[in-house]
C-alpha cells in the first residue's frame, strides 16, 4: 500500500489551520517550523505526538457529507493521500518522504478543529465513534525531509 504526501503544514503560533509549506523538515520533536504545544509546552514532551496525518480521502468524504474541512483545518501537518486508511494500526511505521514514523494512536479530536465540522460536531472523526476516520499521531523514527509529493508507505 502507497500513498503520496499531498501537503505539508504547519502553525507557526499552534493551533488551526495549520497552513501549507512546500517542505518541512521531520524531527524527533516534531515538524520543523510547526509549534506543538505537546512538544514546547510539557517538560518532557509526548514523542508519541510528535506528528499528525491525515487522509486526503477523508477530507474529501467529509466535504461531501457539507463539513467545511479543509487541508490543515483539523490539524494535521502531513495530509496523505492513497492509503488505505481503514489498515492504518498502532506500531505500523511508515516511510514519509525521507522520515520514518511510527503510529502511536489515533487521534482524539478536540473543540479547537469544531469550526470545520456541521454543528462543531468534530466527534465525527473521533476513532471510538467512526473507526478508520480518525487521524493518527505518530513517533519520529529517523528524522528526514518531506516534500509534497513524496511517497507514502508502510515499512514492514
Amino acid at each position: 500500500m502507497n500513498g503520496v504526501i499531498h501537503s505539508v503544514n504547519v502553525s507557526q503560533n499552534g493551533g488551526v489551520p495549520k497552513l501549507p509549506v512546500r517542505a518541512a523538515i521531520v524531527r524527533y520533536e516534531g515538524v520543523e517550523g510547526d509549534h506543538n504545544r505537546f512538544r514546547t509546552e510539557r517538560k518532557e514532551g509526548d514523542p508519541g505526538r510528535a506528528v499528525n496525518i491525515f487522509s486526503l480521502e477523508r477530507i474529501r468524504q467529509l466535504r461531501e457529507e457539507g463539513h467545511s474541512i479543509e487541508v490543515g483545518s483539523t490539524g494535521e501537518n502531513l495530509t496523505i493521500e492513497g492509503m488505505d486508511w481503514d489498515s492504518l494500526e498502532v506500531g505500523m511505521t511508515l516511510k514519509v518522504g525521507e522520515a520514518s514514523i511510527s503510529l502511536s494512536e489515533p487521534c482524539a479530536p478536540c473543540s479547537k478543529i469544531g469550526g470545520s465540522f456541521v454543528g462543531m460536531d468534530f466527534s465525527r472523526i473521533d476513532h471510538d465513534k467512526e473507526v478508520g476516520w480518525s487521524r493518527w499521531s505518530a513517533e519520529v523514527i529517523e528524522e528526514g525531509a518531506v516534500s509534497v509529493g513524496d511517497p507514502v508507505s508502510i515499512i514492514p
